[in-house]
């Protein structure tokens, strides 16, 4: 008797353990190495995913984002190509993942002026390639795509961009991600599959890359405070963002792919800021105190206690087109995700310039 208790309690124990192994949720993020990649794959481990990233080969090392948030060990890393079919049908099909967060891309609008075709081939058929293998192969697999901002351009309407807003791309970078952007509606609605697209604004962190104007201007401001570069140059210093925090808008990405229903949401702060604006306030972090003069190519702006000039305006960084004003309305995120951004523009800014200081003491 005692025997069969035995017996009975060892299987009921198997059971439980079987079924608390089998029910945990496996991810495949895509872009990994990226900014949000990492943030996402962190959020997703604290929920007890299990969790794969994507990543090209020629990427291989540059993982020191999983390294900085002390969770490279604990994620698995598998060769993913945007550009190869058959790689992303045999990861999709072997993976059986739950949930897939399409991150990588060619995401950097300057360099998709010098880059169109290949821009377009990563950005837009990447997508597609992606959504054939979940429909051929993982079709019950939620997808998640990373829209942007950008899709919007310069709509004529100065008001709040939200789900409803008339899409004005202007650089190969926006018209690629609105090429995706539509196909993930196309296979939503053709072949019932659950995959849906966050139409993210401007988000940054500690965790930038220096390719983006946030993170130059952090960067720079602190090397020129050391002397160890002249000045922080710029291009288009009025161009107007919604700035928000990169670890908040990974929760609404995972909170989309938690609802009954798929759908398309937009996820910003609700606020906007120039460029100018984000260097006045960052300067401050380094003990500058600015004052702008002049005009256009000319303008500078100088430090009212050492006279030095900290920024000057450079034609090499202008685009060949600008977006000159985003500004996200969010509603639908906050009424259906129940999801609304817990880090303020200045917090933001001065957790960037703190990391920055770290490097220097």
């Amino acid at each position: 008797m005692i025997y069969l208790d035995t017996v009975f309690l060892s299987t009921k124990i198997f059971v439980i353990l079987n079924y608390n192994f089998m029910s945990k949720k496996k991810a495949l993020i895509t872009g990994i190495s990226g900014q949000d990649g990492a943030y996402l794959a962190k959020f997703l481990l604290n929920k007890g995913y299990e969790v794969v990233g994507g990543e090209r080969q020629n990427a291989s090392g540059s993982n020191w984002r999983l390294k900085d948030l002390d969770i490279e060990d604990k994620v698995k890393i598998v060769p993913f190509e945007l550009l190869e079919d058959s790689n992303i049908n045999d990861v999709i099909k072997s993976g059986k993942f739950n949930e897939i967060y399409n991150l990588a891309a060619q995401s950097f609008v300057g360099s998709s002026y010098k880059s169109p075709i290949l821009t377009s081939n990563i950005n837009g058929m990447g997508v597609t390639r992606i959504l054939e293998a979940v429909r051929q192969f993982s079709v019950k697999t939620k997808v998640y795509q990373a829209s942007t901002s950008e899709m919007f351009g310069n709509n004529s309407d100065k008001g709040k961009q939200s789900e409803e807003t008339d899409f004005h791309p202007v650089s190969p970078y926006a018209v690629s991600k609105l090429y995706a952007h539509w196909m993930i509606n196309i296979y939503r609605e053709a072949y019932n599959i659950f995959c849906c697209s966050g139409i993210l604004f401007n988000h940054e962190s500690p965790l930038r890359g220096k390719e983006f104007v946030t993170k130059k201007i952090v960067t720079d401001l602190a090397k020129v405070k050391y002397n160890i570069i002249p000045s922080l140059k710029l291009g288009n210093i009025y161009s107007q963002r919604d700035w928000g925090y990169s670890l908040d808008y990974v929760e609404a990405m995972w909170k989309m792919l938690q609802q009954k229903k798929p759908d398309d949401f937009v996820i910003s702060s609700g606020m906007t800021y120039s460029v100018k604006e984000f260097i006045n306030k960052a300067a401050k972090h380094y003990d500058f105190d600015l004052i702008w003069k002049g005009k256009g190519l000319n303008e500078i702006a100088i430090d009212k206690n050492s006279k030095k000039t900290i920024v000057k305006i450079s034609s090499q960084f202008f685009r060949p087109t600008e977006v000159d004003y985003l500004y996200g309305n969010s509603s639908k995120a906050h009424k259906i995700l129940k999801w609304k951004p817990k880090t303020s523009f200045d917090d933001l800014i001065s957790m960037m310039c703190q990391n920055e200081l770290k490097k220097f003491s």
